[in-house]
């Protein structure tokens, strides 16, 4: 090249299967099960991420000029907004009404899973350069496809800040994370409570143990057919009575735990012998994620200690940092999961629309900085704790 840079291609692949597993994981590394081809290949491979789904994988790929994969991005064009967590709805009515067509769109993300996590996934002692072929190669892909906008949904803030610099709108939205700071066992983090929201837990726990409940943490070897059987019908009740849609097919489960088994721990709750409910979670090197919970029976307090207090004490035992429960949730800061910032990055086609969505999003960012300080009086801590 004229400046002395290495050549570089970009291609794009719509099945994870076509790239090779070693090549993709040298770029996604360890830290991050999400991001991982055996993840995004159960997805596809289960048929809960296909284009039928409304999720045609458009995966980028660069390589360096001796042929090798050197960064990649997990992409997907679609034509709806479901499973996304950072919602746009909004924004496609306000486009269609204008008379212009928002879908199709391209998502970088992780389907149905509101995880923070690398989206620009660069080998790791590879030029810092590659960052900004992936952004470039975005946007010629969305140029390509000629969508309305391109959006980037749960980068870390470092890959935000870097796509912010490149020209992306930023957006924030919040979640509710539990953090370890050096926690011995659950007591000591008791310890740091209030008397009152100590006791409230206290209770909570106690409660569920007087009701006859017996839980119990699988991983590895353990995570049998006959349990992911069950499970998936405790997902699919939880589906039904939210009036939502499950996305997941039951062969992704299996094949989850064909390949990923060691990454996941599954939390069955047990009553009179029968499996009564249990929370799925994914490990990642220093954060436990809680993704599915279901149930076939309602218990006082039940999810609260499947899905909260059971992913505390495994990240206590594990020292692990981070317990990232999922979306939404106000409730769990009583339970020690405080407010935090999670980003997007969003590309807009439209000139106009763009002007349309920056405006909302400057008001939307000073809406979310008061929700999180008005909801921080609410901390359980002793002294309030932030991140």
């Amino acid at each position: 090249m004229p400046d002395g840079r290495e050549e570089v291609s970009i291609k794009i692949l719509d099945k994870i299967s076509n790239i090779p597993s070693e090549d993709w994981d040298a770029c996604a590394g360890q830290s991050n099960p999400f991001v991982s081809h055996a993840f995004l290949y159960a997805l596809e491979e289960s048929g809960s991420v296909t284009s039928k789904t409304g999720w045609l994988p458009q995966h980028l790929l660069v390589h360096d000029e001796d042929e090798k994969i050197v960064a990649c991005m997990p992409m997907y064009l679609k034509n709806h907004s479901y499973g996304e967590y950072i919602f746009d709805w909004g924004w496609a009515e306000a486009y269609n009404r204008a008379g212009g067509s928002y879908y199709p769109k391209l998502q970088a993300a992780i389907p149905f899973t509101p995880a923070t996590g690398p989206r620009m996934l660069v080998k790791d002692g590879s030029s810092d350069r590659y960052y900004q072929v992936l952004m470039s190669g975005m946007i010629q892909l969305a140029e390509k496809h000629k969508v309305s906008s391109l959006h980037i949904t749960f980068p870390p803030k470092g890959q935000w800040d870097r796509l912010g610099a490149s020209g992306f709108i930023k957006r924030t939205s919040k979640q509710f994370h539990w953090e370890n700071r050096g926690y011995t066992d659950f007591d000591d983090f008791l310890s740091e409570l209030t008397s009152r929201k100590r006791k409230a837990i206290k209770k909570e726990r106690r409660q569920v143990q007087e009701q006859g409940i017996q839980l119990e943490r699988l991983t590895g070897e353990k995570l049998t057919e006959d349990y992911w059987d069950v499970f998936y019908q405790y997902y699919l009740n939880t589906i039904d009575r939210k009036w939502g849609h499950s996305y997941l097919t039951r062969e992704f489960f299996s094949i989850l735990g064909e390949t990923m088994s060691d990454l996941a721990m599954l939390v069955i709750a047990q009553h009179n012998g029968k499996r009564v409910a249990g929370a799925l979670n994914l490990i990642g090197s220093d954060t436990i994620f809680g993704r599915n919970w279901g149930c076939s029976e309602d218990f006082k307090f039940l999810h609260f200690e499947a899905c909260y207090y059971q992913a505390i004490d495994f990240a206590i035992e594990n020292k692990l940092r981070w317990v990232e429960a999922g979306a939404q949730g106000p409730h769990k800061i009583q339970r020690g999961y405080l407010p935090r910032e999670v980003y997007s990055a969003h590309w807009i086609a439209d000139p106009k629309f763009r002007e349309a969505v920056e405006q909302f999003i400057d008001q939307e960012r000073r809406e979310i900085n008061y929700e999180i300080n008005g909801l921080m009086e609410y901390s359980p801590y002793r002294k309030a704790e932030t991140s």
